[in-house]
């Protein structure tokens, strides 16, 4: 049906078909179709049908049509008028006028009224002056309407107007002042939407009406004044704009004005001064007029509504955004003199809580002028104005604090403003603040620490705090201040202001080490206890000091605590003496307390006792694993000590007076704290006395003033945002805002409340700790506290409590019964959420009802924030509950109420209740109550008089539909029809309904999910309606409502993203980037994040388009051709919300993901401009700067066009600079997919010809520019990331050839950029984790053997041996803590390590141990290779000695930190080589992520030599690390060799197989590989060999880890080092075996024995003995066949025997792919090592091994037949077979073949595998073998090798006899010639008795194919064919009787002559067959003279033999003679030919 709206004209009909509740909804959708139509139009389209839709469209207007209806028919008529004939506008414009006069009141009327109103106003903005002069007229008319005019015609009024003036312009001067007028009554209207309809009204009149800005501004300014009053956010917003833009177009009047002036004479414009004295007058004196309030002035009383103040201070934002960041740089002085005069005045302090909150103003404008307007080198500029004024305001105050007193109060509060924005500034600063920090002619530093004797403890603290930051920013200033205050402390001891100040700065130091990357020394600690324990013990010695240095030291020690386990745990039993000795032992000590004392004693024993239980808290909350029970019970003594003080200190306090009360809150509260951190069973007997203290906090029992806890809003459910108004919280005028919260002392938070917030950790996205007041702390603590404890109590304390609390509540009155209430609910409501979470029953009936009693109450009250609390806990304890009938019974009642009340109040809660209920019991729990909460919530959603409850009852739809899930289904119907009718008839200015709809959208979107992609038609109708109902919602002004727009359609999008129109969605959303609310720009960035996910692509299309669309840009950003990820960039700039700032992190990384590769070159550009801006901008903004200062006021007038832009992009903060250098490093690992981007000369060839393609390589020398930048940045963070990129380039590009200059890498041209990147990097300043980094680059730069040229590596190597210097040193400086020069030293070891790696590898002439690069990479360069890394190893050798025993050093302290924590007690106690024992926690991941290189390079070390030469270096060297690597006792002074080696092999193994053991390691596949190569290395060497070899439990140990490697690994490359170390232990047990048995036969006696008998008894001592059994717990042999069974079986899964094949895991193929050379060097390996082992075992235990291995062999053998399929030209044996042969042949051959007490199972399992082998080539088809060959051979060696009795019988022999038959008549030449070359191995074998069967049966075939073959052949193949058959024959001469020789020469002579060619046609055949005749005749040649009786006579006998042989040699001989020209010309012309087709067929076998 809706389809027919889609038509030019209204299709009428169709529209009276509907029924009357769905035409709303057709005419809207008419509309929107004719709203697009219309924009893209032309005249001709619509001119016949123009009256028409003229006349339906006011027609409309008359239909009382909704806000969104209204809109759409105005812009219908605008867009109609302006596209289309003009001829009907006056028509129009007059019946709009009619209907304003008509007089008809009556609310029917209204809709029709407001149309008319909202047309004119769309014409006059669209149309302008077309409009002639109608617009008087119309304006009197408005004007005169406003008078009786309902609220909403007011504020569409007020709109109206703002459109005219905004069309009109300058052409309705003459109207201007009436319309100032009526605005002016509108800025102070009671409703308050109209006050800002009239200030945007005023501010559109700015811009033409000069009056606004000269004579009017002094009576507007305190129009604006009078309209803070009493306004809410909105209102303050836009008349802070307001009052902003006015007062900036002062300074900036548009040029027309300035033109206009200069002729007619002179209207005077306000000075800077005048214009800020405005904003000033307003924040002290408000809407009071200058004359009227001077008596109350002179008193100093009237203080100044909060309203105002914060509106005036959003005004100062605004006027200085509107001035532009260009004048905010030249300006700051002025502005900061300015504001510190506004803090100072007495007017904006009157009291601390007025104070605070005038501070907080100040600080507001000041970061959100200061911190986000400006660029880093402005901010620094600011940071130095800062610290001149600090020192200005410093001078004038007299330390001593006596004298002058001329700063007065206000004095410190200024202080405390310049030095948080200050500490801020320097924050966000980081490390590129380090030019400001060390400029020694400002002294910043020296003047905060200044600050620390002023006499305010507020400036003291707040100096503390900057400290902090500047701390934090530079970490290198941390150590040094630290020390420098416990110096000044100790100097100072007797000034209490430098005891306070000095303290402060100290806990605050101490509290952020653990923010800093490197910490601070660890003895710091223990120096810091002892100077706060020194304070606390002299606090008693002076009375005038003793509060002073017992806050001090308690201040202190609470910091201590929170540098964490390692410093505490050995101060603890101090600490707990101290806590011990704070507090009275028993009752009877404090009875005695309170007998003595005077006020003053007891403030300064409360004060310590607070800070006792002060560091109790940061004890437990930071190191909450030293609180064991042991602990936890010490710590209780103290604890009941308070509880019993304060049971009785009411007493001490009427004595003594009330200002003790504060110290008493302050114990209350740090003893809550702690309690709220112990676990509750331990102080089980105190609940009662707990509780009571508790319950009286916050029922504010002992308490005069009405304080509310500060938790409520916190404890409700975020969702409920809507009716709590937390929103606020996510705006930007947090910070002020917060001040108008209705709860008590919101947003006053400062640290003067409590100065512990100095070192506790701060929350995220917080900047500065601001703790609350105290009265405020205290119940906050004890509601947190009462919600933990409550679960725990039994049923009668719960019900005693809640019935007090009904009592409590009754008996208050009034305010104070609110703030009762309120503190009760909030804990109530934090027990049930512990309750719910611990999933804990909430007690009996009794305690139930008196619950509900409870919270019931709280539903009906007129707080809306107490009413949302009840609702909420309503929910949870049906909840926790859990009883159906319960929640039945909650449901019930509410619905009753909801029947009959007729009240807002009861309405709201009750519905909300419902809501909750859902919410928490879930739809199957609440489900029977489902429709009729629904039927009383639809019902109530339609109440259009209560917007509130209208609010309340939506907001709990939401909640319904949310938690309902599937069973709200079918109501999502009715409720989206509701929905839809709402959104077009409520009016627009309550936008909280509005926000309400679009969360109950959300949640039906939701509801539907994924069948919003159905085609059946009421899908189709209910996705219509969604989207229907997102734009509506989307087209409401207010950027919350919008924000819920954009979820809206983002939840659409997750469920059908073929319906969400992205090229609406983007533009809309990049639009809303650059608004000014931050929830819209939340929302949109999330949407945008989601969106990219999914579709980067077209994201990004669609954002472009707009850019090129859109030429006029809007206020905001600018998009230029970088499109969307270059705007994204620019939001990293101005953003400080931590949310956003990840989503548009989340959004960039999605869309580089997608399109870096597609799009390189954008993205590389983009990531460039980034990084370079902020270098090239800051140096021509100094020199633009000087110029303009110059000439500032003549270049305006002279040419405009040269203005600078007075709001310049600001450059790339640090902070976006460190994001783009992750970007780029993530691009260069985005490229990895594809070759060309590593590989120069494939990029240049795809580019020329694909002609497109942009290639990482072909960006190179950008991305190098980039990371060299990156490294040599001020900010560590970036250099870190530079550095990185470094890294990743070296890596990625190493080996890529450079095309023009063969042999060379493109690398080399950068050798210059990378040294100087480097060097920075190992400056004596530079922070530990940077050089660590650049160590790593370094080792990868020399390592990757770029640099060829000795000299070209000195650079870089002198860089590392500069460094090497820091390993004898015993700290860094002392900056950082220790664990900063672990990590260095470990770098730099780990560093030399891979270099010496690499440099031996070189000199070994080692292959690339990676088969990664390809033969043919870089060959020419080879040889240079060769030389560099020999010449590299000469640079490692000068320092081997010294890093040797570094290695060593840093592995053992490594093998003891992975000790597991139970052998801690045998770590040493003084560290170790390179770690302090403090610092253990700390280095634990630098060993961790050190130790493999260094374990190879060990490893290496030793091995070439290092075993040998142990001794001598013992000797020379006495060096501190030397003795620490050989840990030599006190009883053993000296170590032998032997032993020193042994300890160093042991350690070396032991951390190998401690990590190859380790379950978590084997995903780590490199470690393991490194691993392995290292036990190569140490096994591969002599000594250990003959260590590991007798050990027979350590190698079979060895081996069995090994077979786990090749269990649990997938990687090749693990298996074979694997396979290599068995083999290597293998040989080492081998060798110890034959040693044994060369002793043992030296035992015996001389006499002479046989041969086979002397074996006998010492091969007995192999595995097996003498029966042959194999004890497999413990056996060498059979774990290595296990090892080969596994690795054989993982690669070739056919292989498997059905045992093992039941185990799937073991057949599961490696995941990893695995290329073919490196598979089959690993099966050869396996191979070679089975074949090894029957050498270990006796002659018994080797028979009982065969099988295995046999049947191994066989398998292995079938795999390499059936390998490569059938290719017959592969000539030589493939490797893996030749090794197979082989083995089968050792086998064959083994002594135990022929040793009598083995050899006839030996031989029988021979037999079996000759059997099986001859059975390959008979299986069946599919597992039939391929290859012939492979089966001939296999035979061949059996036949050849074993005793002869294997291959006799005939069963075996005709098999074999036959398959050779059939080879040599095999159609494949290849497979012929491989066969008679197998048996010409047979023919001649000594044996006659093996060779002769084989001889009678093949020989005469041989022969028959002889005489077959005709003289003339054609191929090379034949040819061999024919010349291996000749000489298999010839074999057989010698073997022939004397008497049958001659016929066999005969017949051998006979084919050989016959082969021989006429020496005329010679020239004229072809190739083989001259090759033949060559062959054949060279035979003759040697055959003559070798049986020359024979010779002769078959020549005799065959005369024309004779002739022919003749005839040839004879032409050989003239060939000779013959001239040698043409004979070389002949070899020119044959052998290349030749020479390349040999060559060729090599090359092919090779791969």
């Amino acid at each position: 049906m809706m389809e027919l709206s889609h038509s030019l004209t209204l299709n009428e009909e169709a529209l009276a078909q509907l029924p009357p509740a769905k035409r709303p909804i057709f005419v809207f959708e008419w509309l929107r179709f004719l709203d697009k139509v219309l924009e893209a139009a032309h005249k001709s389209d619509i001119k016949e049908c123009q009256k028409q839709l003229v006349a339906q469209l006011v027609g409309q207007m008359n239909e009382s049509p909704g806000p969104p209806t209204r809109k759409l028919v105005a812009r219908c008529l605008a867009t109609l008028f302006s596209v289309g004939d003009t001829f009907l506008l006056f028509d129009t414009i007059n019946k709009c006028n009619d209907v304003l006069k008509n007089k008809d009141d009556s609310p029917s009327y209204l809709p029709t009224r407001l149309a008319a109103v909202t047309c004119i106003g769309a014409m006059y903005e669209k149309l302008g002056r077309m409009m002639g002069r109608s617009y008087e007229e119309t304006v009197q008319i408005l004007i005169k309407a406003l008078r009786n005019a309902e609220s909403q015609l007011r504020i569409e009024i007020m709109m109206t107007l703002e459109k005219i003036t905004a069309g009109m312009g300058t052409a309705a001067g003459n109207v201007h002042k009436d319309i100032y007028k009526a605005a002016k009554m509108g800025l102070t209207d009671r409703a308050l939407p109209v006050r800002c309809a009239s200030a945007l009204c005023l501010m559109e009149m700015t811009k033409h009406a000069p009056f606004m800005y000269t004579t009017e501004i002094e009576n507007l300014s305190q129009l604006c004044y009078r309209a803070f009053d009493n306004s809410n956010y909105d209102v303050r917003c836009t008349v802070a704009k307001l009052l902003g833009v006015v007062l900036a177009t002062t300074q900036n009047p548009p040029k027309e004005f300035v033109k206009g002036n200069s002729k007619g004479g002179a209207v005077k414009l306000m000075s800077l001064d005048e214009a800020l004295t405005v904003l000033l007058t307003g924040f002290l004196r408000g809407g009071n007029s200058f004359l009227k309030g001077t008596g109350e002035m002179i008193k100093g009383s009237s203080s100044v509504s909060r309203e105002v103040r914060v509106g005036i201070t959003q005004a100062y934002v605004v006027f200085v955004q509107e001035m532009g960041a260009l004048w905010l740089e030249r300006h700051v002085s002025t502005l900061l003199a300015h504001l510190m005069e506004l803090v100072a005045s007495p007017k904006a302090i009157t009291s601390h809580v007025e104070a605070v909150y005038s501070r907080k103003c100040v600080n507001f404008i000041l970061r959100a002028t200061l911190g986000r307007m400006i660029g880093e080198k402005a901010q620094a500029a600011a940071c130095k104005e800062i610290t001149q004024l600090i020192i200005k305001h410093m001078n004038t105050v007299d330390v001593s604090g006596e004298g002058t007193k001329d700063g007065g109060e206000g004095g410190q509060h200024v202080l405390v403003c310049l030095l948080q924005e200050l500490g801020c500034l320097m924050e966000s600063l980081s490390t590129t603040s380090s030019t400001i920090i060390l400029d020694t002619h400002l002294n910043l530093v020296d003047a905060v620490v200044a600050v620390l004797l002023h006499p305010s403890s507020a400036a003291r603290l707040n100096a503390a705090w900057c400290l902090r930051c500047i701390c934090l920013a530079l970490p290198s200033q941390l150590h040094p201040l630290i020390t420098r205050c416990c110096d000044r402390l100790d100097a100072l001891k007797s000034s209490p202001e430098a005891i306070a100040g000095y303290s402060c700065v100290v806990s605050a130091l101490v509290g952020c080490v653990q923010k800093t990357p490197l910490g601070i020394p660890h003895m710091r600690g223990k120096v810091l206890f002892n100077i706060a324990e020194e304070l606390l013990r002299s606090a008693s010695q002076n009375s005038r000091l003793s509060l002073h240095r017992t806050q001090a030291g308690w201040l202190i020690i609470g910091s201590i605590m929170t540098l964490g386990v390692g410093v505490v745990r050995g101060l603890l039993p101090r600490m707990l003496l101290l806590w011990k000795n704070s507090f009275p032992r028993s009752s009877k000590e404090i009875e005695s307390e309170k007998a003595r004392g005077d006020a003053f004693t007891w403030q300064v024993t409360l004060e310590g006792r607070a800070g006792a239980l002060a560091s109790m808290h940061s004890f437990l909350l930071h190191c909450s694993e030293l609180a064991a029970e042991d602990t936890v019970r010490r710590l209780l003594l103290p604890i009941e000590a308070a509880l019993l003080m304060l049971s009785c200190i009411a007493h001490i306090v009427k004595q003594y007076g009330q200002h003790l009360k504060a110290s008493t809150a302050m114990v209350r509260l740090r003893l809550y704290e702690v309690l709220a951190l112990l676990p509750p069973q331990s102080f089980e007997s105190h609940y009662t006395s707990i509780l009571k203290l508790l319950v009286s906090e916050f029922t504010l029992a002992e308490s005069g003033a009405n304080t509310t806890t500060s938790l409520l809003r916190s404890m409700c459910h975020a969702d409920d945002s809507v009716i709590l108004g937390t929103w606020l919280h996510h705006t930007h005028h947090k910070a002020i805002e917060d001040q108008l919260q209705p709860n008590s002392a919101s947003g006053s938070g400062a640290l003067e409340h409590d100065p512990t917030y100095l070192y506790r950790p701060l929350p995220e996205g917080e900047a500065i700790a601001g703790p609350l007041p105290l009265g405020v702390a205290v119940i906050d603590a004890s509601v947190v506290l009462f919600g933990q404890m409550f679960p725990l109590v039994a049923n009668k304390h719960r019900l005693k409590m809640l019935n007090l609390f009904g009592d409590m509540i009754r008996a208050a009155k009034s305010q104070r019964q609110e703030a009762v209430q309120m503190n009760i609910f909030t804990a109530v409501l934090s027990a049930l959420k512990i309750l719910s979470d611990n999933k804990a029953s909430f007690g009996q009936d009794d305690v139930k009802k008196a619950a509900t009693a409870l919270l019931l109450g709280g539903l009906i009250h007129p707080n809306s924030t107490l009413r949302c609390a009840s609702g909420e806990a309503i929910g949870r304890m049906a909840q926790v509950v859990g009883d159906p009938r319960f929640v039945a019974e909650l449901a019930q009642n509410s619905f009753d109420k909801l029947k009959s009340a007729r009240d807002a109040v009861s309405r709201t809660g009750h519905s909300l209740a419902l809501g909750c209920l859902h919410r928490y019991v879930g739809g199957m729990g609440s489900g029977q109550h489902l429709s009729t909460s629904i039927s009383i919530l639809l019902a109530l959603a339609k109440d259009t008089t209560s917007p509130v409850v209208q609010v309340w009852a939506l907001h709990a739809l939401s909640l319904i539909a949310d938690s309902g899930g599937p069973m709200f289904r079918s109501y999502v119907e009715p409720s989206l029809a509701l929905l839809l009718e709402l959104l077009l008839s409520v009016p627009l200015h309550t936008a909280e309904v509005h926000q309400c709809i679009g969360k109950c959208l959300q949640a039906l979107i939701t509801t539907v999910g994924p069948e919003l992609q159905g085609t059946n038609s009421s899908v189709v109708m209910v996705r219509w309606s969604l989207l229907c109902g997102c734009g509506l919602v989307q087209e409401h002004p207010e950027p919350l409502v919008q924000a819920e727009a954009i979820a809206c359609l983002q939840q659409m999008h997750m469920f059908a993203p073929r319906h969400v129109n992205l090229s609406s969605l983007v533009p809309m959303l990049v639009k809303k980037l650059s608004c000014n609310h931050l929830l819209l720009r939340r929302a949109a960035v999330s949407c945008l994040r989601q969106l990219s996910q999914r579709e980067a692509w077209e994201v990004c299309e669609h954002a472009l388009n707009l850019a090129q669309s859109s030429e006029e840009q809007d206020q905001g950003l600018a998009m230029t051709e970088t499109g969307l990820p270059g705007l994204l960039f620019g939001l990293l700039d101005t953003e400080t919300d931590c949310v956003l700032v990840r989503h548009v992190h989340h959004t960039l990384t999605s869309m580089l993901q997608a399109l870096a590769t597609s799009h390189l070159t954008l993205w590389l550009t983009l990531c460039q401009e980034v990084l370079t801006n902020t270098v090239e901008s800051s140096t021509n903004d100094g020199n633009g700067e000087m110029g303009e200062e110059i000439a500032d006021d003549d270049m305006v007038q002279i040419h405009t066009g040269g203005d600078p832009d007075p709001h310049p992009t600001i450059p790339p903060r640090w902070t976006t600079r460190v994001f783009a250098a992750q970007c780029i490093a993530k691009i260069i690992q985005e490229c990895e997919n594809s070759r060309a981007h590593f590989d120069l000369a494939l990029a240049r060839e795809m580019q020329a010809t694909k002609l497109k393609g942009d290639y990482l390589v072909l960006h190179l020398s950008e991305v190098v520019r980039m990371g060299f930048m990156g490294a040599t940045s001020d900010s560590d963070e970036l250099r870190l990331e530079g550095l990185h990129i470094l890294h990743l380039i070296i890596d990625r590009f190493s080996h890529v050839p450079e095309p023009e200059f063969p042999g060379h890498v493109i690398l080399e041209q950068y050798q210059a950029q990378v040294g100087a990147a480097l060097r920075p990097a190992f400056a004596p300043e530079t922070a530990s984790h940077v050089t660590a980094r650049a160590c790593e680059v370094c080792s990868a730069w020399i390592c990757s053997g770029v640099a060829r040229d000795l000299n070209d590596l000195r650079r870089v190597h002198q860089l590392l041996v500069s460094s090497l210097a820091k390993l004898n040193k015993g700290n860094t400086k002392g900056l950082y803590n220790e664990s900063a020069a672990t990590l260095e030293k470990l770098a730099i070891l780990k560093a030399w390590a891979e270099v010496y790696a690499v440099a031996l590898k070189g000199v070994n002439g080692n292959e690339k141990v990676d088969g990664d690069c390809d033969e043919d990479e870089r060959p020419e360069s080879d040889s240079g290779m060769q030389s560099s890394e020999e010449s590299l190893l000469s640079l490692v050798q000068p320092e081997l000695v010294a890093l040797s025993k570094s290695w060593l050093a840093a592995l053992k302290d490594h093998a003891l930190l992975s000790l597991p924590p139970e052998f801690s007690s045998q770590l040493p106690h003084d560290g170790g080589a390179f770690y302090s024992n403090e610092s253990i926690e700390n280095v634990r991941p630098y060993y961790r992520s050190a130790w493999p290189p260094m374990l190879y390079a060990a490893a290496l070390w030793l091995s070439s030599g290092g075993f040998d030469n142990a001794l001598e270096e013992e000797e020379g060297d006495a060096s501190p690390t030397a003795s620490t690597v050989t840990s030599s006792s006190a009883s053993s002074p000296v170590k032998t060799p032997e032993s020193i080696n042994k300890d160093r092999f042991y350690l070396l193994l032991g951390i190998c197989l401690e990590w190859l053991c380790s379950p978590v390691h084997s995903d780590d596949p490199e470690r393991s590989v490194v691993c392995l190569r290292s036990l190569e290395t140490l096994l591969s060497s002599h000594w250990p060999a003959k260590l590991v070899g007798p050990n027979s439990s350590l190698t079979s140990e060895i081996a069995t880890v090994m077979h786990r490697q090749v269990l649990s690994s997938d990687h090749t490359d693990v298996h074979q080092s694997a396979v290599t170390v068995v083999t290597l232990i293998v040989k080492a047990a081998q060798q110890t075996l034959d040693e044994e048995k060369r002793k043992k036969n030296k035992h015996k006696e001389e006499k002479p024995a046989n041969q086979e008998c002397e074996g006998c008894e010492a091969d007995l001592l192999g595995e097996g003995k003498e029966s042959g059994e194999i004890n497999t717990a413990q056996s060498l042999v059979f774990t290595a066949l296990q090892v080969c069974l596994c690795t054989l079986v993982r690669h070739k899964p056919r292989l498997a025997p059905q045992v093992v094949a039941s185990a799937p895991s073991l057949l599961a193929p490696p995941r990893h792919h695995t290329k073919p050379h490196q598979l089959d060097s690993l099966l050869a390996s396996t191979v070679t090592l089975l074949t090894a082992l029957p050498d270990l075992c006796s002659p018994a235990g080797g028979v009982a091994i065969l099988p295995t291995v046999l049947y191994l062999l066989t398998g292995v053998l079938r795999e390499c037949g059936s390998k490569n399929s059938p290719s017959p030209n592969t000539s030589s044996t493939p490797t893996l077979t030749s090794v197979v042969l082989d083995a089968l042949a050792n086998l064959a051959r083994h002594p135990y073949a022929r040793d009598p007490r083995s050899k006839d199972q030996w031989c029988s399992l021979l037999q079996s595998a000759l059997a099986s082998i001859i059975d390959l080539s008979k299986t069946c088809e599919e597992e039939r073998i391929t290859d012939e060959v492979v089966v001939l051979q296999g035979i061949a060696q059996l036949i050849l090798h074993a005793p002869p009795s294997v291959s006799r019988p005939h069963n075996l022999q005709y098999p074999a006899i036959n398959l050779f038959k059939m080879a040599t008549q095999h159609q494949h030449f290849s497979v012929r010639i491989q066969c008679i070359q197998t048996l010409e191995s047979i023919f001649s074998h000594t044996d006659s008795e093996i060779s002769t069967p084989y001889i009678h049966a093949l020989a005469p075939r041989i022969l028959e194919y002889l005489h077959e073959t005709h003289t003339s052949i054609s191929t090379q193949a034949e040819l061999q064919l024919i010349t291996e058959s000749l000489s298999a024959m010839e074999l057989l001469i010698p073997r022939t009787l004397a008497e049958h020789r001659s016929e066999l020469v005969g017949v051998l002579v006979g084919l050989m002559v016959g082969a021989l060619q006429d020496t005329n046609r010679l020239s004229s055949v072809n190739q083989p067959t001259r090759q033949l005749h060559q062959y054949a005749l060279g035979r003759l040649q040697k055959i003559g003279p070798q049986y020359p009786q024979e010779f002769r006579t078959v020549l005799t006998s065959k005369p024309e033999l004779r002739l022919r042989l003749e005839g040839a040699l004879k032409g050989q001989q003239e060939a000779k003679s013959k001239v040698d020209a043409s004979l070389a010309q002949d070899s020119v012309q044959h052998q290349p030919t030749i020479k390349l087709k040999r060559d060729f067929s090599n090359f092919a076998s090779k791969t």
